[in-house]
């Protein structure tokens, strides 16, 4: 295996690689021809993600896993599933969509992860973690209940096996004896020392039919013996848990086999093909090393999980001059970051808690100042919610720093073990609104309407960073569940100050006032990252504005006002349109008796592809433009006297 480290500014020769339309080749091919196979997947992989950018790390781990996998089943009858899908570039490039790679994560390109619209060999579409075992189970027990004879394989990590949901469909598993095979890429910082030749030997020895057929053969002797049958299991367990963790799995119904070396193609081609066909559970763990064969990613497979595009030498010319740096502006996540680290420094009663997203949600810091109040509890999204109610039961203050996406996975927990107990739980909701490249699992697309009908929840949503830490302060003060949702990346960059004093909550922000003459009067009442275009539409159209800043409660007096002042009322929300902000101001509405045009914006009811943000928000009308549009046809349409009940924009 050649290792390298750079990544490849021109397109690798790949001449074997080339030939591979299908994986199907793989499957009549030596092991020197396997091993050139792996040697140009990793090359072209290199140079693929150079030219795209994209996840990085995790797919050069499993390159010899993948060649191995398509050259032992018999894909796309035999169903293979990647869990989250971050590895799976590999596989994207041996099933058809080679010369595509370079457009992965890209408007209009292939998806970050795997997707069944996508490839026939995409059996299951995914993007968020542990949910291959329960997937591919799902897929064994219907082959058998149909009669149709396949082989059914899912590949885990050794992070999503963390979540609960992993270890229920294991459980499952081993209760049904389903024909199932789960590989563990156990992809740690460099292959353990007990990954070698012993260990090698022992999982083919395990895996082969001779020893199989030996052991049953054996239990069949003695069988007529009494106790004999138990000591022999006893001892066989004995002698597998000396040299592998198999006793947890043993337990739950698989035969396991492994650890095995990863990257040694030969071991793990031959192991495969031993066990494909073996009846009832099957689990072989595998290592491999993250970021294999590009030593910086090897080095620092955290800084190199994901990467963005190369820019080639000479495409950019050099400046005139040297210029002065610009102090970049600081992210949303790093506004949330400092506000942690200051606030654990006034109040010793916060404590942060993460399901693995510390560096994601800037919890750093944090960890490494308060490493007694920093909490990581792995992929376990449903445990990191109840673990903190059960916090707040003991007079702690913790603070939930989640993806909006990922809080979807703790929603129960967040009724039933926060909500209604009413307890002083603060979520910082990280990535809300559309986050780019990651595609329709990562949006942060729902949450103010899955929040907003929680009862006793608070709900904001700030306009800028100044906004978004004074909001942080007014959610950690509140004394029952808030949440406080941002986007990803940057935000206007305003000043951040120092302090800690908290946003009064359900205090709408007036911004501009019409000018304009009754009958024309709009009001625009934007939430959160949509008060920027906000501004500009209300000077295009001499408009009032309104950064509503609260969506739950509302500003119940700013919406009357408005009402009672202008013609139309547009509400503006990075959420989709139903059941989110701008269904709160109709349901107030017409609960006061209000009549009033009303123009809802905001995500459209579909799943939002992937693409870069401001590509995306022109997309679904939501650009600055596109709202200007979108209100200068329903003024045409001459029905803002009368009153309904709004439209959407639709991508």
């Amino acid at each position: 295996m050649k290792l390298y480290d750079d990544i490849p500014a021109e397109r690798p020769y790949t001449p074997l690689l080339d030939t591979l339309d299908t994986p199907s080749a793989l499957r009549a091919m030596n092991t020197a021809q396997l091993a050139q196979v792996a040697d140009e997947l990793r090359a072209y992989l290199l140079y693929s993600v150079g030219v795209s950018g994209g996840h990085f790390g995790a797919g050069l781990g499993v390159v010899e896993l993948t060649v191995a996998l398509h050259h032992a089943l018999e894909t796309p009858h035999d169903r293979l599933v990647w869990d989250v899908g971050h590895q799976a570039y590999p596989h994207k490039i041996l099933t058809g969509r080679r010369e595509a790679m370079t457009t992965i994560r890209q408007h209009g390109g292939l998806a970050a992860f795997p997707r069944r619209a996508e490839s026939q060999y995409d059996t299951f579409g995914v993007g968020h973690s542990s949910t291959s075992i329960s997937a591919a189970l799902g897929m064994a027990l219907a082959s058998r209940t149909s009669g149709e004879k396949r082989r059914v394989c899912a590949v885990i990590g050794d992070g999503a096996l963390t979540a609960g949901m992993a270890f229920e469909a294991l459980a499952h598993a081993g209760h049904v004896d389903a024909n199932l095979l789960v590989v563990l890429n156990d992809n740690e910082m460099s292959i353990s020392e007990n990954v070698g030749g012993i260990a090698s030997y022992l999982a083919n020895v395990l895996s082969s039919k001779p020893y199989l057929a030996m052991r049953e053969e054996s239990k069949k002797v003695l069988a007529h013996l009494p106790g004999a049958l138990e000591l022999a299991r006893r001892t066989e367990e004995h002698m597998k848990g000396m040299v592998s963790p198999a006793t947890l799995f043993e337990e739950m119904g698989f035969n396991y086999i492994g650890p095995i070396d990863g990257h040694d193609l030969p071991t793990l081609a031959q192991t495969l093909r031993n066990i494909r066909d073996l009846e009832g559970p099957q689990f072989l763990h595998v290592k491999t090393c993250k970021g294999r064969g590009f030593l910086p990613a090897e080095a620092d497979p955290i800084g190199y999980h994901a990467i963005t595009k190369l820019e080639k030498n000479g495409d950019t010319p050099p400046p005139l001059k040297p210029a002065a740096p610009k102090p970049k502006p600081k992210k949303y996540c790093n506004v949330f970051g400092d506000w942690l680290c200051d606030m654990a420094a006034a109040d010793a009663r916060l404590i942060g808690i993460t399901p693995a997203m510390r560096e994601g949600s800037d919890l750093v810091r944090f960890s490494r100042e308060y490493p007694e109040r920093y909490f990581d509890v792995a992929i376990a999204e449903q445990h990191a919610v109840t673990l903190a109610a059960g916090m707040a039961c003991e007079a702690m203050k913790p603070v939930v720093a989640i993806y909006s996406t990922f809080l979807q996975r703790g929603y129960d927990q967040l009724i039933h073990d926060v909500a209604v107990q009413g307890l002083d739980v603060t979520f910082a909701l990280d990535r809300a609104g559309l986050v780019g490249e990651d595609g329709p699992t990562h949006h942060g697309a729902l949450d103010l309407s899955y929040l907003r009908c929680v009862p006793g929840m608070v709900v904001l949503a700030p306009a800028d960073e100044a906004e978004c830490r004074a909001m942080l302060s007014a959610a950690y003060h509140h004394p029952g569940p808030a949440a406080v949702r941002y986007p990803r990346g940057t935000g206007p960059g305003v000043a951040i100050p120092d302090h800690l004093e908290a946003l009064p909550i359900g205090t709408a922000q007036p911004r501009r006032r019409s000018g304009a003459e009754p009958g024309r009067r709009i009001a625009l009442l934007a939430f959160g990252s949509l008060n920027g275009p906000a501004g500009e539409v209300a000077e295009r159209l001499d408009a009032s504005h309104v950064n509503m800043r609260s969506v739950k409660p509302l500003d119940r007096q700013a919406v009357l006002a408005a009402a009672a002042d202008h013609d139309l009322l547009v509400t503006l929300e990075e959420n989709v349109v139903a059941g989110g902000a701008g269904s709160a101001v109709g349901e107030l509405l017409a609960a006061e008796g209000v009549a009033v045009a009303l123009l809802h914006l905001g995500l459209p009811d579909v799943f939002v592809e992937h693409g870069k943000p401001a590509e995306l928000l022109t997309d679904c009308g939501l650009d600055a433009d596109g709202i200007e549009a979108t209100i200068r046809r329903r003024l045409e349409a001459g029905d803002v006297e009368g009153c309904d009940t709004g439209r959407r924009t639709t991508c």
